[in-house]
């Protein structure tokens, strides 16, 4: 078998994902490590396994993800962006007809769109970034 590799990057909040696909057995591996020993939290493993469930390529590709910045939620989020790309990138090599088109189910699932909120800065004289300090009558 022919060992075709795919990639995709993925942002959320302050993480970076750089996420690389290679036909596998199905095993994910974050920074060198398995996913399960990586992120603390298993919604957090099945959030950033989203879009591999929902294509049925679970069984299909290994998953080896290189991330940074940001917490365990903001770096899950961005491998799943990182996987979502690295799929459209492997369906528009493989499919030249729209049969075995992965994008549809993935844009109905929300998965394409990333998510661009980020924390707003805190602002001088406030306790962070719109809560203010007690008022004080008297």
């Amino acid at each position: 078998m022919k060992k075709n590799t795919y990639y995709g990057t993925g942002r959320r909040k302050g993480a970076i994902a750089k996420v690389t696909l290679v036909n596998g057995t199905g095993k994910i591996t974050v920074n060198g490590k398995d996913v399960h020993e990586y992120l603390p939290f298993e919604t957090l493993v099945m959030d950033l396994s989203q879009p591999l469930d929902i294509t049925n390529t679970k069984d299909i590709f290994d998953v080896d993800a290189k991330v940074s910045g940001g917490g365990f939620r903001g770096q899950a989020g961005a491998i799943r962006l990182g996987i979502t790309r690295a799929l459209l990138e492997y369906d528009k090599t493989t499919s030249a007809d729209s049969e075995n088109n992965l994008r549809k189910p993935l844009k109905t699932a929300g998965m394409i769109t990333r998510d661009a909120r980020v924390k707003e800065r805190k602002k001088y004289g406030l306790k962070k970034a719109r809560r203010a300090p007690q008022f004080s009558k008297r």
